[in-house]
C-alpha cells in the first residue's frame, strides 16, 4: 500500500489548502513556488540573531564562515530530501511518518511537534514585536497582539499566502537583505574577539539546526508540490542559501558594529537607513510564524483527521499569543533546541528508511501497523546527540545538562570534544536503521 487511502478517495478542488485530511491536496506549486516559499522561510531575523552562537573567536573570519557553508549544506540536504518525500508521498509530515512508526507510534513525534510549533511561533512573535518595538521605540505588547492576529490570519489560507511569498515578499526580503550587505561590507571588519563557538563544529551544529527545524513541517507544504524534484530542490537549495546569507550577514553586521557593544539587531539599526530595512524584515518574519501555527494545526490531524485545520490554526494563534505576551521566551529558547536535537535522528532513519523502500510500499493509511523497533535507533541518535554535546539549561532546568555530563564523565567523553552533536545523532540513527529497513526488505515485509 502506498499513501494514505482516505487521503485520495475523494476528490476535492479546492483553492486553497485541504480543511481535513479526508480531501486531497491540491498539487498547484512548481519549482519557482517552492523556491520562493523556502527562501522566505530562511529570510529570518533568527538566523543574524543566532549569528553570535556561530562566530569562532580569535579565529580568522573564513574559518567561522565556513561553518556555516557546511552546516547550511547539511541541514538543507536533510531538508531537501524529506520535503522530496513528502511530495511524493502527498501527506503532511507527521502522517509521512505513519509509513515509518504506523498510525498510533507516529502519535509520538507529533507530541513533540506540537510543542515545537507552538514555542517556535510564539518566540517568532516575539522577535516580531521586540524589532519592531526597537525600531519605532514603543511599547512591545501592541506588535505581540498585531503580530498574532496578522499570523493567525495568514494560516487560515496557506496557499494563498505561499503564492503572495513566492511572487512579492521574497524580493521584498532580498533588497533589504542586499541593502545592508552594502552598508555593512562598506565598514572595516575587524577580527571578531567575542562568540560562542567553542570549536568549527559546534558552530555548524547552530547553522544545521535551523533546517533541521523545519523538517517535520517540510512536506505540510511540499504535499502540494507538482512533483518531488520541485520540492527536494526548492526547499534544500531556497533555505539552504538563505541560511548561508542570513548567518553570514549577522557576522558581519557584529564585525562592523559589535566593538560598539551592540547586538545583532542593533547593529543593523546602525546602518544608514538601517531601521527601513529592519522594519521590511520584520513583516516578513510574519511568515515563520504563519508557517508554525498552520503546521500545529496540521499536525493535530494526524490524531484526528476531520479536525478542521482553521479553528485548530485560531486556537494555536491565540495560545502563542499569549504565551508571547505572559512568558519569557528567552528561558524556553534551550527547551525548542532539545526538541530539535529529537528531530535530527528522527530525520536520519526517516529518510535512511524511505529512500529504501521500494516505492508503493510506504504506508501512510489509517491502518498503517505499528513499527516499534525503529523506536531503537531514533533513541540511540538522541542519546549519541546528548552525550556528544549535552543541551545547556540555565537555572531550574540545570539538572538536565548535569546528568548527561556526568554520563560524558563515566564514559571518559571530553567535554570539549568539538565534534558536531548533529551528525554523531544523525550517524547513530542511520547505521542503526539501515539493517531493519534490509531486515524486512529480506523478508518481505516491513520491520
Amino acid at each position: 500500500m502506498s499513501t494514505s487511502d482516505p487521503v485520495r478517495t475523494e476528490v476535492v478542488r479546492t483553492p486553497d489548502a485541504p480543511l481535513t485530511l479526508d480531501e486531497a491536496p491540491p498539487r498547484t506549486l512548481g519549482l519557482g513556488a517552492n523556491l520562493g516559499l523556502w527562501a522566505n522561510l530562511g529570510v529570518s531575523l533568527l538566523l543574524p540573531v543566532a549569528a553570535v552562537f556561530v562566530v569562532l573567536p580569535g579565529r580568522p573570519l573564513a574559518v567561522t564562515l565556513g561553518a556555516i557553508v557546511v552546516g547550511a549544506v547539511v541541514g538543507s540536504l536533510l531538508l531537501g530530501a524529506v520535503a522530496a518525500a513528502g511530495a511524493r508521498e502527498g501527506v503532511p509530515g507527521m502522517v509521512l511518518l505513519r509509513g515509518l512508526l504506523g498510525r498510533r507510534t507516529s502519535w509520538l513525534p507529533t507530541a513533540f511537534n506540537l510543542v515545537q510549533c507552538i514555542g517556535w511561533a510564539t518566540f517568532e512573535i516575539v522577535i516580531i514585536a521586540e524589532a519592531a518595538a526597537r525600531v519605532l521605540d514603543a511599547p512591545r505588547w501592541p506588535f505581540v497582539v498585531a503580530a498574532g492576529v496578522l499570523a493567525t490570519l495568514m494560516a487560515l489560507r496557506p496557499l494563498g499566502v505561499v503564492r503572495v511569498l513566492a511572487r512579492y515578499a521574497v524580493w521584498a526580503a532580498l533588497a533589504a537583505v542586499a541593502y545592508l550587505f552594502v552598508q555593512v561590507l562598506a565598514e572595516p571588519l575587524p577580527p571578531l574577539e567575542g562568540g560562542g563557538a567553542t570549536s568549527f563544529w559546534t558552530a555548524a551544529d547552530i547553522v544545521i539546526a535551523l533546517p533541521v527545524s523545519w523538517l517535520p513541517l517540510a512536506a505540510d507544504y511540499t504535499r502540494h508540490a507538482r512533483s518531488a524534484r520541485a520540492a527536494g530542490v526548492g526547499a534544500g537549495v531556497g533555505y539552504g542559501l538563505a541560511t548561508v546569507v542570513m548567518f553570514t550577514l549577522g557576522v558581519l553586521a557584529l564585525a562592523a558594529y559589535g566593538s560598539a557593544g551592540f547586538d545583532v539587531i542593533d547593529a543593523l539599526l546602525a546602518v544608514p537607513l538601517g531601521a527601513l530595512a529592519v522594519l521590511v524584515l520584520v513583516a516578513v518574519e510574519l511568515d515563520e510564524a504563519f508557517a508554525n501555527l498552520y503546521s500545529t494545526a496540521v499536525s493535530a490531524q494526524n490524531v484526528v483527521a476531520r479536525l478542521d485545520r482553521r479553528v485548530l490554526a485560531v486556537g494555536v494563534g491565540v495560545v502563542a499569543t499569549l504565551l508571547a505576551l505572559t512568558l519569557d521566551v528567552a528561558a524556553y529558547e534551550p527547551f525548542l533546541f532539545l526538541i530539535g536535537a529529537v528531530f535530527v535522528p528522527l530525520a536520519g532513519v526517516l529518510i535512511a528508511a524511505y529512500w529504501l523502500t521500494p516505492r508503493g510500499g510506504w504506508d501512510t493509511s489509517d491502518t498503517a501497523p505499528a513499527r516499534p523497533l525503529y523506536l531503537l535507533p531514533w533513541a540511540a541518535g538522541f542519546v549519541a546527540y546528548q552525550l556528544t554535546l549535552p543541551t545547556y539549561f540555565p537555572g531550574p532546568g540545570a539538572g538536565w545538562t548535569a546528568w548527561w555530563s556526568a554520563r560524558q564523565a563515566d564514559l571518559g567523553i571530553d567535554p570539549g570534544n568539538g565534534w558536531s552533536a548533529s551528525l554523531v545523532g544523525l550517524a547513530v540513527a542511520v547505521v542503526l536503521a539501515v539493517p531493519l529497513v534490509l531486515r524486512g526488505r529480506r523478508q518481505g515485509i516491513r520491520a
